[in-house]
């Protein structure tokens, strides 16, 4: 998943046409887009939008508000009949806190008749507790399959500034997705939250892409494009990664022990690369040469 579109739970509008953005899944939110007197509401709008719209466009994540507070199992039991792809859990601080969580899962599971282990898990990480404790978290259950940085409120925990250029938020990027890599699952970046700024998101995706980020959230369906592309490798990427690719095919029939390309050595690490870009193309459906 490139793209990641919150929509808020209790607007009818949005929830109607959430998959028809191009996102390649869909945040449904009943946390901090739903104040607390229209959680209720928001709850029966995303359970009939989800049966009744069947959204086939993207994955379907659902995002519940945090345990411990008077919403979470009224959540859970609204949520787990519609089989999301995955649930996103807040202000998780703790692999107790993701322990809990997939134990109610696997009761409301069997008593819906789903699959044990169907729906995953996408930790929601946005306090400075959380990002110390982000390979717990990651390796904390078998459902959890990326972690995701909130940085607004991991901000706001840390009394720290929120810019644009996101110089305060470095260290959680970096330290989610050493905890997520590490743990051999995604990392999702956090949203860029000024819509009118295209250049100012272009330059943050592409910064979370350099760094390593499987995709990146978005608050708005403006932003869905430049993240995609953000997200997807360019004709001059797969061109490399295959003439790497063949390069070490052709080395292997000569019997080399070392090959070189464009001037450089070929080592494990840029086959490595070669081989995600070309598993990316496929995956997207591109043509290479001729996108």
């Amino acid at each position: 998943m490139r793209s990641m579109l919150f929509i808020p739970g209790n607007n009818p509008g949005m929830l109607l046409n959430a998959d028809v953005h191009g996102a390649d899944a869909m945040i449904l939110d009943l946390e901090d887009a739903v104040s607390p007197d229209q959680k209720d509401a928001a709850r029966i709008l995303v359970r009939n939008a989800v049966r009744a719209l069947d959204y086939q466009n993207g994955k379907l994540v659902i995002r519940i508000n945090p345990i411990g507070t008077p919403f979470f199992d009224d959540d859970l039991q609204a949520v787990v009949p519609l089989s999301p792809d995955y649930i996103m859990p807040t202000k998780v601080d703790s692999a107790e806190y993701i322990k809990a969580l997939s134990e109610k899962l696997d009761l409301l599971e069997a008593e819906c008749g789903l699959e044990n282990g169907k729906i995953s898990i996408i930790p929601l990480i946005e306090t400075a507790e959380g990002i110390e404790n982000a390979f717990a978290i990651a390796k904390a259950d078998k459902r959890v399959k990326a972690l995701f940085l909130g940085a607004e409120d991991y901000s706001a925990d840390l009394h720290a500034v929120r810019s644009k250029q996101g110089d305060e938020i470095l260290y959680a990027r970096g330290r989610i997705l050493n905890a997520a890599r590490a743990a051999a699952i995604d990392a999702y970046d956090t949203p860029f939250t000024d819509v009118n700024d295209e250049e100012g998101l272009e330059k943050d995706a592409s910064l979370a892409r350099e760094m390593g980020f499987t995709g990146k959230a978005a608050i708005s369906p403006r932003h869905i494009t430049a993240i995609n592309a953000a997200f997807s490798p360019s004709k001059a990427e797969i061109q490399y990664a295959k003439e790497v690719l063949e390069a070490i095919e052709e080395g292997k029939r000569l019997g080399k022990g070392a090959v070189s390309l464009r001037g450089k050595m070929i080592d494990k690490p840029v086959v490595d690369r070669a081989k995600r870009v070309i598993e990316d193309m496929l995956a997207l459906g591109l043509g290479g040469d001729d996108e």
